[in-house]
């Protein structure tokens, strides 16, 4: 068996204090928005490297704004490199906080499972035991292949048969 990494137990009452507190993080910032897969791709790349030349353009763009466009917005870019440095070390936590839970989640996933499948082996062992092979049964349905739809032939497929 793999090493027993995490042995804990989260109370009910515990679970909904973290799920509120979530809840009231989200009401704190209710400016949060979300990217559809599409969106997201569509937007330029930024990163931590990106952080030094958004500071310095804004320092540009208040230093020189008489080189901008009119309709340019030096405001607008103020509260949004304000928001992203006030949003950085919330990130930074969540982040961490998210891997830290993904660990002991991944921990207690790989336990379990194994476990399981210790169960799954001894049951095997007594099949012969009354209403074993029943539980057997449904056990290895978690190791049955599953067949893949058939798909509709590609035209080249389709046409295999008349070019023989």
């Amino acid at each position: 068996m793999i090493q027993n990494r995490v042995s804990a137990t989260l109370s009910a009452s515990d679970k909904t204090t973290v799920v509120e507190a979530i809840e009231t993080l989200k009401t704190a910032m209710p400016f949060l928005t979300s990217f559809t897969a599409d969106e997201r791709k569509a937007l330029p790349k930024t990163g931590d490297r990106s952080r030094g030349f958004i500071l310095n353009a804004l320092e540009v763009a208040q230093r020189h704004n008489d080189c901008l466009p009119r309709s340019f917005d030096i405001e607008e870019m103020q509260k949004d490199v304000q928001l992203m440095e006030d949003l950085h070390p919330i990130l930074m936590a969540i982040t961490q906080l998210q891997s830290v839970v993904n660990d002991t989640y991944t921990a207690a996933n790989c336990e379990a499972y194994t476990a399981a499948l210790k169960v799954y082996d001894c049951a095997k062992a007594h099949k012969d035991m009354p209403g074993m092979e029943t539980v057997v049964e449904q056990l290895k349905q978690q190791f049955a292949r599953r067949t893949k739809k058939a798909s509709t032939p590609t035209p080249v497929a389709a046409l295999a048969p008349a070019l023989a």
